[in-house]
């Protein structure tokens, strides 16, 4: 086998390739002035998702805490998937780099909205 690392993301993070400033993103949307000013929020691609928030089952509440379980972890998944348009937060975002390429670690909670399933703007936008 090669060397070839691999990227995992964990929890309730969200790896994006960002976009660079425009106005106006590629999925047709118009960030308004002080948007892009203030660099508030910033767009791009999401390119991987981490399994979401841990949780327990509702069951495991009424037992004891120092029981090990042989359980599978649960999770509560998030919302983005590969191939979404997001926009977030940027004030949230960790920029990293992996093998040459920049990214954009992003929790789901600095998620403002996600565009899925065209790569043509929806009307009116």
């Amino acid at each position: 086998m090669g060397d070839r690392k691999k990227l995992i993301v964990v929890g309730d993070r969200i790896l994006i390739e960002p976009e660079e400033g425009e106005e106006r993103t590629k999925v047709g949307l118009y960030l308004p002035p002080s948007a892009v000013d203030n660099q508030a929020v910033q767009t791009g691609t999401v390119v991987a998702t981490g399994p979401g928030t841990p949780i327990s089952a509702p069951t495991d509440l009424n037992e004891e805490p120092w029981r090990i379980d042989s359980g599978e972890p649960r999770f509560l998944p998030v919302q983005a998937r590969p191939g979404d348009y997001a926009i977030f937060f940027r004030r949230a975002a960790v920029e990293i780099t992996f093998e040459e390429q920049r990214y954009l670690v992003v929790p789901q909670a600095a998620l403002l909205v996600l565009i899925r399933g065209t790569s043509e703007p929806p009307e009116g936008w």
